[in-house]
């Protein structure tokens, strides 16, 4: 998975462009954030784990996302989809996303914990028709 590190959007424009500042993720040196998968763990039958390589700002740590399994449902179109919802928690500092600012009532600005949620839907394509493979190949 790959996410444009200038896309981000908190509904505040002056927070957006110094989130996108070298200060946190300094997305025109470093315009992606990616999550590689590693290994899949199911947990039950509406449950499981997927572990794999998160890169922040050039820096990579292995992180769990928790898997929820959603359903699956069949649309007016006739294509079937599944839903998933993952959900994982990290410290900001892993990734070198140090910066700060005290508060004069005591305290810091930006808490080091960052919650991230994901909400996938997977849709189903047709499998190609064997002669169809022969012609792309």
């Amino acid at each position: 998975m790959e996410i444009d590190a200038a896309s981000i959007n908190t509904r505040e424009p002056q927070r957006d462009g110094h989130l996108k500042s070298p200060d946190f993720l300094n997305a025109a040196e470093y315009p992606a954030l990616t999550f590689k998968s590693k290994r899949v763990q199911k947990l039950d039958e509406a449950h499981g784990r997927i572990v794999g390589d998160l890169t922040i700002r050039g820096t990579t740590r292995e992180v769990a996302l928790e898997v929820e399994y959603n359903g699956q449902a069949k649309s007016p179109w006739g294509s079937t989809s599944a839903g998933f919802t993952a959900s994982t928690k990290i410290n900001r500092k892993d990734w070198d996303l140090n910066w700060n600012v005290a508060l004069e009532t005591s305290g810091w600005l930006v808490g080091d914990e960052v919650s991230i949620s994901i909400e996938l839907e997977i849709i189903k394509q047709a499998e190609a028709a064997p002669e169809a493979i022969a012609v792309a190949a």
